[in-house]
């Protein structure tokens, strides 16, 4: 018995070091990454074709002078840019965590379900066939988008004896992406000069938006985030499968309509400000639960902040890969994630879904 009970201690210590352990590893996550975040953020502000010195960038903050080049490009230019990837870059990513843990699949993203393509098609409609021109008038649009294609895809899921099984998800969504995305093209084709001013839109782009952009979806996204943090607990719970989760007292049904909820918000806004930017939200939650754990109020968090590091970092370096031209944010984040995305395919616990 005594020999027992000396056994049991040291398995128990252990097992509380590794949970203090993690846990000390989650803050050290969060503060490293806001300081990263921090420098994206004046890196965006100060860096580009035309480089800004830190002094002339606060002068434009503290003492406008609208007869300045630097203080024009500060406030009306890169301001509304790097406050929109600081959304939309989080939005992106949150709403790839969510889709993840309630469908319990390691490859679900907004764009590989085709959430992003649906909201990006209703937006072409809306801007193609019935002649909106402003964020006002399409961003609901966007958000219909969202929402049809995520019950589109469900439903085409589900059919079936296996039901929504998370790869008969992966492959109706990326079936409906491609659908959506053909005939998006031949909207835009039949009507060009419409989406003349919309090219950078549709590969995913944070450069040439203005505050009245930002002012529209911040409220949207702001909203997802909040609903995102309030189903983070429940999401832990169905994280266990539906039985146990059921046992828990986590309400199934109510915890998935409020993921299909935020998932709107969150893409539907960041899509119809930015377009739709591929990825995100499959890279920056796996990358996090790596070190974070299983703990999806962690991965909310950190995901949010580091989706909004990468998108920036992206922009900056569109700048500079072929300045004076640029490349949109969405091209290079593609090119990050296509070959995440292989990886994550190449692993065990992926090829056995």
């Amino acid at each position: 018995m005594s020999m027992g009970v000396t056994l049991g201690v040291p398995a128990t210590t252990r097992a509380q070091r590794v949970v203090r352990s993690r846990g000390r590893s989650k803050v050290l996550a969060l503060l490293a990454g806001t300081v990263l975040l921090i420098v994206a953020m004046v890196a965006s502000l100060l860096v580009g074709v035309r480089t800004i010195a830190p002094e002339i960038a606060l002068q434009a903050f503290l003492g406008f002078d609208p007869t300045s080049v630097e203080h024009v490009i500060i406030r009306d230019y890169r301001l509304p840019r790097t406050l929109l990837g600081l959304l939309a870059g989080s939005a992106f990513g949150v709403s790839g965590a969510l889709i993840q843990a309630a469908t319990r699949n390691p490859l679900a993203d907004p764009g590989i379900l085709g959430v992003n393509a649906g909201a990006a098609f209703f937006v072409i409609v809306a801007v193609g066939l019935l002649g909106l021109r402003t964020i006002d008038a399409y961003l609901g649009f966007a958000m219909l988008g969202a929402v049809a294609a995520t019950a589109v895809v469900y439903a085409v899921g589900a059919s079936g004896r296996d039901g929504a099984t998370p790869m008969r998800l992966v492959l109706a969504g990326v079936a409906l992406s491609a659908v959506l995305s053909g005939i998006g093209s031949s909207i835009t084709l039949l009507n060009p000069q419409a989406f003349d001013q919309m090219r950078h839109w549709s590969i995913g782009s944070i450069a040439g938006r203005d505050m009245h952009i930002v002012a529209t979806v911040a409220p949207v996204i702001a909203t997802g985030h909040l609903l995102a943090l309030v189903l983070a607990r429940p999401l832990n719970a169905v994280a266990l499968g539906d039985e146990l989760a059921s046992t828990l007292g986590a309400g199934l049904g109510l915890t998935r309509v409020g993921v299909a909820i935020a998932v709107t918000l969150l893409a539907g806004g960041a899509t119809a400000a930015a377009g739709p930017v591929g990825f995100l939200g499959l890279m920056v939650p796996h990358a996090i639960c790596w070190f974070s754990g299983p703990d999806q109020r962690w991965i909310v968090i950190l995901t949010a902040v580091f989706s909004a590091i990468l998108i920036l970092v992206a922009d900056v370096a569109g700048r500079l890969l072929i300045a004076p031209d640029e490349l949109e944010a969405g091209i290079l984040t593609a090119l990050i994630g296509a070959p995440v995305l292989i990886l994550l395919a190449r692993r065990r616990k992926a090829t056995g879904l």
